[in-house]
């Protein structure tokens, strides 16, 4: 019988504690950083103040359009989002085949083929073919959601991303979103509803116990990847 040794033991433990992998169960948490598509965009350094002309009003002082207010317009300038996202789909199918034929010899009455009977030179066949489908699928997301501008384009319109962390009891929640805003579509109040952002990509995941406990298993996976059923 071989004995492992107990400083190998504790060298393969220890191994296994320092893996990223198990390194929120072990060991400490890894730090929350959002991918780069979804990452703050803080604005560019203030230039450099003219010197004082003797006017007394001064662009590096800052400016404001008179019919803009305080509503996002420039790279990180934050905007709220409202999450309105509500989608519904239904889809049905249905078929049905239904076919039939024969085929049918009679012999002659007289002669050698006489024995014959009609039934043995018979053939019939019928084919039926029956099917439904339907499918349902809903979605609802609300809520509110902080992002900074990361470009203005040439045409006036945004690109905005930003995302909300959520640290639970029992994990992390992650609210991540990315898209095109048009200045006209921003209320007084800073804010555009999600339904006016285009080209979004609105995402919502989850990291911690919750979420490890709502995944397959990888020893299940690779059967069901590999079951002809």
């Amino acid at each position: 019988m071989r004995i492992i040794s107990a400083p190998i033991v504790l060298g393969v433990l220890a191994s296994i504690v320092a893996t990223p992998a198990t390194a929120g169960i072990f060991g400490k948490k890894k730090p929350v950083v959002p991918p780069p598509e979804y990452r703050t965009v803080y604005a560019p350094p203030a230039p450099v103040a003219a010197p004082a002309n003797g006017a007394i009003f001064q662009v590096s002082a800052g400016y404001g359009g008179l019919y803009e207010g305080s509503r996002a317009r420039a790279v990180g300038d934050p905007l709220t989002i409202i999450l309105t996202e509500r989608t519904q789909a239904t889809k049905s199918a249905g078929s049905k085949l239904d076919s039939g034929g024969g085929f049918g010899i009679t012999p002659p009455t007289t002669g050698v083929l006489s024995a014959v009977k009609p039934t043995d030179v018979a053939i019939s066949g019928k084919r039926n073919f029956g099917g439904t489908g339907t499918a349902d699928q809903s979605n609802a997301l609300s809520g509110e959601i902080s992002v900074t501008v990361a470009e203005v384009l040439p045409n006036g319109t945004m690109i905005v991303q930003g995302q909300k962390t959520l640290t639970l009891n029992r994990g992390d929640e992650f609210v991540q979103i990315r898209g095109i805003v048009r200045p006209a579509d921003i209320d007084a109040n800073n804010r555009v509803l999600s339904t006016r952002v285009a080209d979004a990509k609105i995402a919502y995941t989850g990291r911690g116990d919750v979420q490890r406990a709502s995944r397959q298993g990888w020893f299940s996976r690779f059967f069901q990847t590999i079951s002809p059923f």
